[in-house]
């Protein structure tokens, strides 16, 4: 009788879920239910888990006892692919609203055929995000693993998951200003990391290392700005303000997170390139930018 109850209640709870899973979704988007993964956030889910076991326990376990990987030709490659990727985005975003129409202040999510662009837009960006997580991979197969820090996977592992709410249900509108954003910082940022990997010879090209730091502080600056000028606006009707309050809170984390690393990295010098602190480039620093450390950087 008790496993009866037990598998009756279990039964009960299960359809209980799956009626508000449905009534969930059918405020989505219609436009994105048969896109790659965008049926249900259950893949995404098993992917970023598998990515955080990998590269917090299974990886470094499997190459505690293996020869660091040489991946100079892979990285050059990848990270001037994920540059000219960024750059596509740019544009897209740019042409889909952000430089043909959008305001800049209250911009709705645009559900008829005008906007479709700007939710591929949008869902190429999520998807981009997959990719990007083979930062952490090299890292853990390059035996980098000081540089698996807290905020790099958070990042990596948040972004996704989140995106995937935003392109199911609000893909467009002011809610998209910072992907536009991070779009453009990460041209420039695996730019310097695309150089870094073509080696020492380049070193001296990349005297700006300094301010790749600032570029992400001033961009979740503009972020949490753009975004919370939505509680200051009298009429914003805006499909769906959860997502306001998801990513000003996003940017203030991540704003109060960079902060904190540049004060421990730069303020205290802990991690300042040698060439500002000897006036040579012989040793750079591992410091975390965006969740990205400079990954492709030779150490000498």
């Amino acid at each position: 009788m008790l496993g009866s109850s037990l598998e009756m209640e279990f039964v009960n709870v299960k359809s209980s879920m799956a009626l508000l899973y449905d009534r969930f979704i059918q405020n989505a988007d219609p436009r994105t239910g048969n896109w790659l993964l965008m049926s249900s956030p259950l893949p995404q889910t098993i992917i970023i888990a598998a990515y955080i076991f990998f590269v917090t326990s299974w990886g470094p376990r499997l190459m505690a006892n293996r020869k660091a990987f040489d991946l100079k030709g892979v990285l050059i490659v990848y990270n001037f692919g994920v540059v000219a990727l960024s750059l596509y985005m740019c544009y897209e975003f740019w042409m889909a609203g952000w430089g043909t129409g959008y305001t800049f202040r209250c911009d709705l999510v645009d559900y008829s055929p005008t906007g479709e662009r700007m939710v591929a837009t949008c869902w190429l960006y999520y998807f981009s995000k997959f990719i990007e997580m083979l930062d952490t991979v090299f890292f853990v197969l390059r035996k980098r693993n000081s540089q698996v820090t807290f905020l790099h996977v958070y990042h990596h592992s948040i972004m996704p998951f989140t995106w995937w709410f935003g392109v199911r249900f609000a893909g467009g509108g002011l809610g998209t200003f910072h992907a536009l954003l991070n779009s453009i910082v990460h041209v420039v940022m695996y730019t310097y990391y695309g150089l870094t990997a073509l080696g020492p010879s380049f070193q001296k090209y990349l005297w700006w290392k300094k301010y790749l730091t600032s570029i992400q502080l001033i961009q979740f600056v503009m972020v949490t700005t753009h975004i919370w000028q939505y509680f200051f606006l009298k009429d914003c009707p805006y499909q769906f303000p959860v997502f306001i309050y998801i990513i000003g809170l996003y940017g203030l984390i991540f704003l109060l997170l960079f902060l904190n690393f540049w004060y421990h990295a730069y303020t205290k010098g802990k991690r300042l390139p040698k060439s500002m602190q000897n006036q040579t480039w012989a040793h750079h620093s591992n410091g975390v930018m965006n969740g990205n450390a400079n990954h492709n950087e030779k150490e000498e």
